[in-house]
């Protein structure tokens, strides 16, 4: 039997590495331990088991490649301990576990103002940012004429669901709205589902259901489907009339609870006329 890989063997111990990288960055004195002389920069192994509330032993043996696989609820003490951000939380679990950790949804409605200037510089094509519950966060001219006028809306009233389900001009402006409702719904679950968002969605589920009968009906199918991220979709504005516009949905870059969607006009035509509402 071969013996196990220790800090001094040779091997390849890539989770003892990182997480040796990672303490050596932390400041002792900033998080209320002694600030003498020290060896090494950083925190001890001992200080990082105290934060992280494991034995000193068994984190001296992560390090050292000793004892087998961590749990997933230690190495979610050692991040926090470590002070680790999202993404170097990823990478530790994918050292530790060879997974990422299960996802952890958290409410952030806030965009940078380069994402704004970004959906701005997109007119007249409508654009919108939504979160993984299907709230929008941000828009830009096209989608105020086009689509909704989400700033006359406030914030907790701005959900794609709500305003299919419970507002009659939404169901007006689509050609089968069925159809439409059905796929948004299908993959509504399926996003909320990837964001672990459950918990955040099950208010506005029961309030639909209650409000809806459609929704309710709907609901309890239990549908599923993957967003496309193209598609063509057409619309009959109150206004101008039918339109039809080439969908195209992006993941925001840093920002995993975010996707922007672009309608952007199928025709110049179609182009032209919104843009000369917009101007009026």
């Amino acid at each position: 039997m071969s013996e196990p890989l220790t800090a001094d063997s040779p091997g390849d111990n890539k989770l003892g590495d990182y997480l040796r990288d990672r303490r050596t960055k932390l400041d002792p004195a900033a998080l209320g331990f002694p600030a003498e002389r020290r060896r090494t920069a950083g925190l001890r192994r001992e200080e990082v088991a105290q934060r992280a509330n494991i034995s000193p032993t068994w984190y001296t043996w992560l390090e050292q490649g000793r004892g087998g696989a961590p749990s997933a609820d230690v190495l979610d003490r050692i991040a926090r301990a470590l002070m680790l951000t999202e993404a170097e939380r990823e990478h530790l679990f994918l050292l530790g576990l060879g997974r990422p950790p299960e996802v952890r949804y958290r409410r952030n409605d806030s965009v940078t103002p380069r994402l704004q200037r970004v959906l701005d510089a997109l007119d007249p094509s409508p654009a919108l940012i939504r979160t993984a519950t299907w709230d929008v966060v941000a828009w830009n001219r096209a989608a105020t004429v086009m689509l909704t006028d989400y700033g006359a809306l406030p914030p907790e009233r701005r959900n794609i669901l709500r305003i299919l389900f419970l507002d009659p001009r939404a169901r007006a402006v689509q050609y089968d709205w069925e159809s439409v409702a059905r796929f948004v719904l299908g993959a509504f679950r399926i996003d909320a589902a990837r964001a672990g968002a459950a918990a955040e969605v099950e208010p506005l589920v029961e309030e639909l259901c209650r409000l809806s009968p459609e929704f309710a009906t709907l609901w309890r199918e239990n549908g599923v489907v993957s967003a496309p991220h193209e598609a063509v979709k057409h619309i009959r504005h109150p206004v101008i009339g039918p339109l039809a516009f080439e969908y195209t949905a992006f993941a925001v870059d840093g920002r995993t609870d975010l996707t922007m969607t672009v309608y952007n006009p199928a025709t110049a035509e179609d182009a032209q006329r919104i843009q000369s509402l917009m101007r009026s």
